[in-house]
């Protein structure tokens, strides 16, 4: 924030709000001496309801003469970020888990139906008497992708 604070030394007030990683446990707001919960809850509030993450939103305000007072505040730094949000671009990215899978050579054809039917990236093969197959799929779907997996070691 200092970067911020110097570059807009003359601001009044330079407020935040950030997300951080992909199970939304890390976050903070703040309200850098605007009345409390005025400015960062706000910014926060955007950031949920567009259920970002790996997000940091600065809204920096200039005292235009006019009291706002607090539902303005808020009003005014919920805007700010809504529109930050809005003129953004955003990346879609997969928490992914890593599958790595061992079998023989015949079984080759059901492993790779099972890759066809699910579409998990693979990283690396390798096939030889004994095949491994490296694999990366979205956290949520991984589990299933294992046990059909190892469902194949039975058959």
């Amino acid at each position: 924030m200092a970067d911020y604070r110097k570059k807009y030394y003359d601001a009044r007030h330079v407020c935040y709000a950030y997300m951080l990683g992909s199970e939304r446990k890390d976050f903070r707001a703040n309200d850098d001496g605007e009345p409390s919960s005025t400015a960062g809850k706000p910014i926060l509030g955007q950031i949920n309801s567009h259920e970002l993450t790996n997000i940091l939103i600065v809204v920096v305000r200039y005292y235009g003469g006019v009291n706002l007072g607090t539902s303005g505040l808020i009003t005014a730094y919920r805007e700010a970020a809504s529109d930050a949000i809005s003129h953004a671009t955003l990346e879609t990215r997969q928490v992914e888990e890593r599958i790595d899978f061992t079998f023989s050579y015949p079984m080759l054809n059901e492993v790779m139906r099972i890759v066809k039917e699910m579409q998990p990236r693979v990283i690396s093969q390798t096939y030889d008497n004994t095949c491994l197959i490296q694999l990366a799929i979205r956290k949520s779907e991984a589990e299933q992708l294992r046990l059909r997996l190892e469902k194949l070691a039975f058959v």
